[in-house]
């Protein structure tokens, strides 16, 4: 069975979400389960283990969800998040069936 995962240390956890507070929490989450949605936030407490890190590390491991949501108030860190995983899927590194979706939530 997939899972839904959210990423961020500061929003509410919507229902029917594992919340990871970390990017250490989110790859072990994509290490170990199948995911259905991952949604990301950028802007986390340790400033330099965010989630642009995490989508690098993504791409690097190879570790992807069915859908991945960009969902950070954070325009730059968040089209920055968005691009890389873009590139990715253009250099086929990611696959291309995976949607990739900028929706910035409100803090």
């Amino acid at each position: 069975m997939k899972i839904n995962v959210f990423l961020d240390d500061s929003r509410r956890c919507p229902e029917g979400y594992i919340l990871a507070e970390d990017i250490d929490q989110c790859l072990a989450l994509l290490e170990n389960h199948a995911i259905a949605h991952l949604s990301l936030d950028h802007d986390l407490v340790n400033r330099r283990r965010n989630g642009l890190l995490l989508v690098e590390k993504m791409v690097e491991y190879e570790l992807y969800a069915d859908r991945i949501t960009i969902h950070s108030a954070n325009s730059v860190g968040s089209k920055a998040m968005f691009h890389h995983l873009k590139k990715a899927q253009a250099e086929y590194k990611m696959p291309n069936h995976i949607k990739v979706l900028l929706r910035p939530l409100p803090l």
